[in-house]
């Protein structure tokens, strides 16, 4: 596939006010659309992955909301419009009812949703 839409994009993860859809879309690169809910916070969902926080990298732009997102250097906030690198070491928060899209690497994408996942089962 080597392109998808938020609908057409199967739901990986509910719960906490967040959803996310995820769809690789050839190569080795995957989209993730997420929709979160003021105050949904994925901090938990990343606890045991190193410091807690996600792996993976992500490119990616806010389409409606602003996202806190909480690194080892502090935090940062990201608003609609705004394109975007999130490096490895970030969990990201919803200041207010949010959707971003990123893209990312596939095995990094399918370790960290495979952990969250496995968190929501818990």
């Amino acid at each position: 596939m080597t392109s998808t839409t938020w609908d057409e994009t199967p739901v990986t993860f509910t719960g906490g006010g967040v959803e996310i859809r995820t769809q690789q879309l050839g190569g080795d690169m995957s989209v993730l659309y997420m929709r979160a809910s003021e105050g949904a916070d994925l901090s938990p969902r990343l606890k045991g992955l190193e410091d807690d926080m996600c792996q993976c990298p992500h490119w990616g732009c806010i389409t409606k909301g602003r996202i806190a997102l909480r690194t080892a250097q502090g935090e940062e906030t990201y608003e609609t419009g705004q394109t975007f690198y999130w490096p490895p070491g970030h969990a990201p928060r919803a200041v207010e009812d949010s959707e971003f899209f990123v893209f990312s690497p596939v095995e990094a994408l399918e370790r960290t949703m495979s952990h969250v996942t496995a968190e929501e089962a818990a």
